[in-house]
């Protein structure tokens, strides 16, 4: 299993042999990463529930997604590499903060925002 500490590493490598550095730029990586979380929302657009789910048993649309999360995931974490930003320990204390903001008493079953349950 790939740590998130190597996959940060693969990725600086692989911009900064482009001499990518001056092109990535906090807000510039967060402009990507919006453009990508768009593209991976263009593939399931115009698709029903039923349409995503057999699509994504095995098609076409299964390795397109796939690609788009990838895009998603890497422009995350440069952004969080340029920004000196822990992503691991940034995802835990967001966690630990949700399950005190959404009791599982609560939330179970219940889409409402912590602040209406």
């Amino acid at each position: 299993m790939t740590d998130i500490e190597d996959l940060t590493a693969r990725i600086r490598a692989f911009a900064d042999a482009r001499s990518w550095e001056p092109f990535h730029t906090p807000k510039n990586l967060a402009m990507a990463l919006a453009g990508e979380a768009g593209e991976l929302l263009a593939e399931l657009q115009w698709l029903n529930d039923e349409q995503i789910s057999a699509g994504m048993s095995g098609s076409d649309l299964r390795e397109r997604v796939r690609m788009e999360v990838a895009d998603v995931f890497m422009y995350l974490v440069r952004f969080a590499d340029v920004t000196g930003i822990d992503l691991a320990q940034a995802t835990l204390d967001k966690l630990a903060r949700n399950e005190l903001r959404y009791p599982v008493e609560k939330s179970r079953g219940n889409a409402s925002k912590y602040d209406e349950l």
